[in-house]
């Protein structure tokens, strides 16, 4: 079954004091285009995560981020950095004696709020967390292949309406075709009747120049073709993984079977069967875009 490389997934655990978050989406792309959003604690393992991501998602514009939550208070990592906080304390004792502004009532409140007065010392992650993670994050890949798959049902129901109705366009063409052809010689008869009161025309080889043209208008080999594309597409569609390269190009095939198909018709009716084809073909063209 085909995947919408379109998905959303998102996963959640609890480890020890923190409540670890982790959210994936994807679009279209033609390759893996990944990025990621992780905490400090996490960088020294980026390119693990980001390989796991890859390597079970395959292609798309992927975004995933994770977020830790402390749960409780704590201060682990926290120090107060005291001579900055006390250079503001300064700055602001100036200031409201040059003002006259008011002193803060809750001195601690404020200073601490100022830049860098807290300062962070970073720690990675243990191993234990980091096996948290990524149990999390397999969570979330999970659900966003979910996703896919869900999507991929509608798009593979669109692809097989689209090809049948493509086959049917195409078995209503046959019914024009002889018609066509008389058209075509008896126009060209009127013509050369014409044309043969003024000047003598040699009959054999108009025969053969006839037969010559006729020809070439034929459209067997087309319809042969495109009915070999549009099985070839629902075979590879139904049996292949990650097949949606691969029915772009034969797409390609199809549109150009139908466009000389279109350029050999010569005829109203089935040129404006041509269009209904190219209109199903293009509706096809843009959701394979979205195919995995």
């Amino acid at each position: 079954m085909i995947q919408s490389m379109t998905g959303y997934g998102k996963a959640e655990i609890e480890f020890a004091d923190k409540k670890i978050t982790v959210e994936i989406k994807s679009l279209n792309s033609k390759q893996m285009d990944l990025s990621a959003r992780l905490p400090y604690a996490y960088r020294s393992r980026e390119i693990e995560l980001r390989n796991i991501v890859a390597q079970k998602l395959l292609r798309g514009k992927v975004d995933f981020n994770i977020n830790v939550e402390q749960q409780g208070q704590t201060t682990l990592g926290q120090q107060i950095n005291t001579e900055i906080l006390l250079d503001y304390h300064r700055q602001i004792c100036q200031i409201s004696e040059q003002s006259g502004i008011p002193l803060p009532h809750n001195w601690f409140e404020t200073l601490l709020r100022m830049p860098d007065v807290l300062k962070t010392t970073p720690t990675e992650a243990d191993e234990q967390e980091i096996n948290a993670v990524v149990n999390v994050l397999n969570q979330a890949i999970d659900n966003l292949i979910a996703f896919r798959k869900q999507e991929g049902a509608s798009l593979h129901k669109m692809f097989v309406q689209k090809v049948e109705r493509i086959g049917s366009l195409l078995e209503e063409v046959e019914k024009y075709e002889k018609e066509r052809v008389e058209k075509i010689r008896s126009r060209i008869e009127e013509n050369l009747q014409t044309l043969a009161e003024k000047v003598e025309i040699d009959r054999n080889r108009l025969e053969q120049e006839m037969i010559f043209y006729i020809e070439k208008l034929d459209v067997n080999e087309e319809k042969v073709r495109l009915r070999n594309h549009l099985r070839y597409f629902i075979e590879t569609m139904e049996s292949e993984e990650g097949p949606g390269k691969k029915l772009g190009f034969i797409a390609q095939e199809m549109g150009r079977e139908i466009n000389t198909l279109g350029s050999k018709s010569n005829h109203s009716e089935m040129q404006k069967i041509v269009v209904m084809m190219k209109d199903e073909l293009e509706q096809i063209k843009e959701q394979v875009l979205n195919v995995l």
